[in-house]
């Protein structure tokens, strides 16, 4: 099987979050179980910098104008209907191109978009240093989309994907384009979309959602140069509230939707955590699929990993309180073995739920507590946590910023990761934190619900506990959830038997694989009689 994979970003060259590492690590993932995989990326410096090109570039055909100029030169197995697809002036009046190579340092073949004009300025994909969105954020991931449905429509004779899986908004107008390329039938096509000029191709079309908060809406302006026709523009296709969403294009136009856990899957139907699309998602929750990310076991390995050696397991903990000491005195913390160090590894928003730890720190402090904190994010945020280091040196550490080799290092050092999330679509850092015994204390949504038990009395009792779960999204609560935690760690034999299992858990890329390549497959075909597919 042949997979198109098209994604903003990829570990370790490009990273701003837990998309990165699905995408370096799902696709080996999936290769382990025969497919092809190629990983379609934005030309960005910092990818281009990880890539050893092979081959000649490929121009990629603009988009047709609905009048005016002759129809480009495309491939004759390739054609283009008027209205559809971005135009040069999109991308600065020069045509983007594509260009075949592999990732130097682990041999994952890629595409890189090239687009002058479109992908040198900053080192952030999504926005300038002061945290505004780039200006051609449109162009930049409408491109992406255009040449993904390209290829997925058979560009490359010699390569065409039986799948086109997209991830997040980024990605999400390569449906639409396929969807407007091949014509397919629906009651807002017209006459002339249904005409049989497309290319015979069609794969199949797969669209993940880490992150429904994240949607990319853009003035309705963006039509035009983006190609997008007005077949596509209304409640049913990629209009939200009167403007353009790349979200609900993948949402609506793709055959199946996954996203990072089951319980999330569940979470973005309802009101509350759909952002505004629940509706389209209770529409189309018989291809919604739940399937919960891994943890690279190459990469996050404290028996191994270089960031941690001495090295530990679960068989033989000694190398975790040297973890914990090292990382005390590289942040300036008092070497304290009794205290308990709860540690964040975050994006400082609202999302993450760290604006409620301000009120408490002081008590956790007088407590015996500390905390370590590694992340950047919205001044609301920060500040009242770099108050609180002020006002405790010794106790409270905050490197603003990301570190991956730190990263590493707080993982293993902590007791304990908190995970305090208002929304949570998977959460990489609680599975991190399993890993490496370092107690997850997370709130109950998305995927921190399907990976961490409660260290309940029953639990205890059973052996099932491997973290501490709290519900109500308040400051009450997440420290009724620390003082529980804090009597465990005063239990040090009970404490120890839970790290045990925790390191135990087993959240692995092989299974997400398995399941994703379950999704690639297309129903089975209705039974003429019945209606219904064929019992398998």
């Amino acid at each position: 099987m042949k997979v198109l994979y098209v994604s903003a970003e990829l570990f370790p060259l490009l990273k701003t979050g837990g998309l990165a590492d699905v995408s370096a690590a799902l696709p080996p993932a999936l290769s382990a179980l025969g497919a092809d995989v190629r990983v379609l990326l934005p030309a960005f410096a910092a990818l281009q910098a990880g890539v050893t090109p092979i081959g000649k570039p490929v121009p990629l055909p603009a988009g047709v104008p609905l009048a005016g100029g002759p129809e480009p030169h495309t491939p004759p197995w390739l054609h283009l209907p008027p209205g559809v697809g971005p135009t040069p002036a999109s991308a600065g009046g020069t045509a983007p191109w594509l260009r075949a190579g592999y990732v130097s340092a682990s041999g994952q073949p890629v595409l890189l978009l090239h687009a002058p004009g479109l992908y040198e300025q900053g080192d952030h994909p999504y926005h300038d240093a002061h945290g505004h969105a780039w200006a051609n954020s449109a162009e930049r991931f409408a491109w992406l989309g255009w040449a993904a449905a390209l290829l997925g429509a058979g560009l490359d004779p010699a390569w065409k994907p039986d799948v086109v899986h997209g991830h997040d908004w980024h990605t999400g107008l390569a449906f639409a384009y396929l969807h407007a390329l091949q014509g397919d039938t629906t009651p807002a096509r017209t006459a002339a979309a249904r005409a049989p000029t497309r290319g015979s191709h069609r794969a199949r079309r797969v669209f993940t959602v880490h992150n429904l908060a994240y949607q990319g809406v853009f003035a309705p302006e963006v039509r035009t140069p983006l190609g997008l026709p007005d077949a596509l523009f209304h409640l049913q296709g990629l209009e939200f509230h009167g403007q353009v969403s790349f979200m609900k294009a993948g949402l609506q136009y793709s055959d199946a939707i996954t996203t990072v856990s089951p319980r999330y899957a569940r979470e973005i139907t309802t009101p509350e955590q759909g952002c505004g699309l629940d509706g389209v998602l209770r529409e189309r929750q018989g291809v919604l699929h739940g399937i919960l990310n891994g943890v690279d076991q190459a990469v996050w390995n404290p028996a191994a990993d270089p960031q941690v050696q001495p090295g530990y397991s679960a068989n033989d903990l000694s190398g975790k309180a040297l973890a914990k000491a090292r990382l005390q005195r590289e942040l300036g913390l008092h070497d304290s073995p009794q205290s308990l160090l709860c540690g964040v590894v975050s994006r400082l928003t609202h999302q993450k739920g760290l604006h409620l730890l301000g009120p408490l720190l002081d008590d956790w402090v007088a407590r015996g507590g500390q905390l370590a904190v590694l992340g950047s994010g919205d001044a609301d945020t920060v500040q009242p946590l770099a108050d609180a280091a002020q006002r405790h040196p010794g106790h409270i550490a905050l490197h603003l910023g990301y570190d991956e080799a730190l990263a590493h290092r707080l993982v293993a050092g902590v007791d304990v990761m908190l995970v305090p999330s208002l929304y949570e679509p998977c959460g990489l850092t609680q599975l991190y934190g399993l890993r490496y015994g370092s107690l997850p204390l997370v709130r109950a949504v998305g995927g921190l619900a399907d990976t961490v038990t409660d260290c309940s009395l029953e639990n205890l009792d059973d052996g099932s506990a491997s973290g501490f779960v709290f519900h109500d999204f308040s400051s009450e609560a997440l420290h009724a959830a620390w003082r529980r935690a804090l009597a465990l760690y005063r239990r040090p034999a009970d404490w120890q038997a839970v790290q045990r299992h925790a390191m135990g858990q087993c959240f692995d890329w092989a299974s997400a694989a398995r399941a994703t390549l379950a999704v690639y497959q297309p129903p089975a075909p209705a039974d003429p009689s019945t209606g219904t597919p064929p019992a398998s």
